[in-house]
């Protein structure tokens, strides 16, 4: 196609990408140049949260190019203030700041727990415990801090400081816990690395011992935050709450966004110069985001999601070469038989559903008010495509 081409004349080529020209979209359903249509189990891998074009998110992110769409972070803007306000309150943080991506929101949170750790104890306590299979993002400092060899190649030398312990081996963590860790940094649920949900257990051990010992705890929820495993933040879910915790993907509904959030022992470290971004709290981001919140944190909206959650998940158990499930809500894990995911995505594609991968298994993040009907014209599709 003349579409495709163009593309790859003029773009990198870092994404291995489908030959399908998407155009369009309403609901949960995506429409290509060629007028084929895709039911969306992926979201945008978690960024389309309320699906395609949902009407109260056009509304609100066109009025506000109407308004403004940009002003520098010299000035204040009422949207970024109200948004702000809406999401400390929701999730109980103290203080947020806005990026454009989750890589930002971890780089952030970096620079945030060493700056910390810095002025309370001076240099040498700046080494961040990571997990091996973790996945924080792709620039220099969050390559680095992402604990898989498979993206450690090609750009050395990586920022020092960051250590790797098994994930849910209490005593390989307890063995890297010294005077020179200023933050632990954690994924409740692995999303590049499988959709692996850490033990309750081994989630305790970290934030008990780094409150002993003033180790920040960083909660990377990129992918699991915003409603997507039943609650509005994974950590929810396990019972804690971290001194930071980082949101991207879902959190505007589409709109480029990254947030850290942090909690009262670390929300006024990073002072005036220390750290910036020129379109983080962009006027449209915000505003896309509002509604985002304000439809996921209703009660009903929850209950909805945790309902659609255990029915997909029972259903595709239903499914002879479904052989286990793993995550947690509406990121879920699909340990398949005979074939692999690349070869079940491909063919999914191919008869019009939209479905990712994470490493072995199938990963679905459909979007979180997706209907049943929609669930059941998946499941129809990707029940064929594993019974061939």
């Amino acid at each position: 196609m003349e579409t495709i081409k163009q593309f790859n004349d003029y773009v990198m080529g870092t994404y291995g990408r489908f030959d399908v020209v998407m155009e369009s979209g309403e609901n949960r359903v995506a429409a290509a140049e060629d007028g084929k249509q895709y039911i969306d189990f992926g979201s945008g891998i978690g960024v389309n949260s309320l699906g395609f074009c949902d009407s109260d998110w056009v509304e609100a992110v066109c009025n506000q190019v109407k308004s403004i769409q940009h002003t520098s972070n010299y000035y204040y803007t009422k949207v970024q203030a109200d948004f702000a306000k809406k999401l400390c309150e929701e999730t109980g943080y103290s203080k947020v700041f806005f990026g454009n991506s989750g890589a930002e929101a971890n780089e952030c949170a970096i620079k945030l727990a060493r700056k910390y750790s810095f002025d309370k104890y001076g240099k040498g306590r700046h080494n961040i415990i990571t997990l091996v299979n973790s996945f924080h993002g792709r620039t220099i400092a969050t390559l680095s801090a992402t604990g898989q060899d498979v993206f450690h190649n090609y750009f050395f030398p990586f920022v020092e400081g960051f250590r790797y312990a098994k994930a849910n081996d209490i005593a390989d963590l307890a063995d890297k816990l010294d005077d020179t860790v200023c933050a632990v940094m954690i994924e409740l649920v692995q999303g590049e690395g499988g959709v692996i949900a850490l033990d309750k257990d081994f989630v305790s051990y970290i934030f008990d011992e780094c409150k002993k010992r003033d180790i920040l705890v960083i909660v990377d929820e990129v992918q699991t935050g915003v409603g997507r495993t039943g609650k509005l933040l994974a950590s929810q879910n396990f019972g804690v709450k971290p001194n930071i915790t980082t949101l991207a993907k879902g959190l505007a509904g589409g709109v480029p966004i990254g947030a850290c959030l942090a909690d009262e022992t670390c929300c006024d470290v990073l002072g005036k110069g220390t750290h910036g971004s020129t379109f983080g709290g962009n006027p449209l981001a915000c505003a896309g985001g509002l509604v985002v919140l304000n439809k996921v944190c209703d009660r009903e909206f929850e209950k909805q999601v945790n309902e659609k959650a255990e029915y997909l998940r029972s259903k595709l158990l239903e499914i002879e070469a479904v052989e286990s499930l793993s995550g947690m809500g509406l990121m879920i894990g699909i340990t398949i038989k005979g074939k692999t995911a690349a070869e079940a995505c491909k063919q999914c594609l191919d008869k019009g559903l939209l479905v990712l991968t994470a490493k072995e298994k199938l990963r679905l993040l459909p979007p979180l008010n997706i209907s049943y009907e929609e669930i059941n014209k998946g499941l129809e599709i990707l029940k064929n495509v594993l019974s061939n």
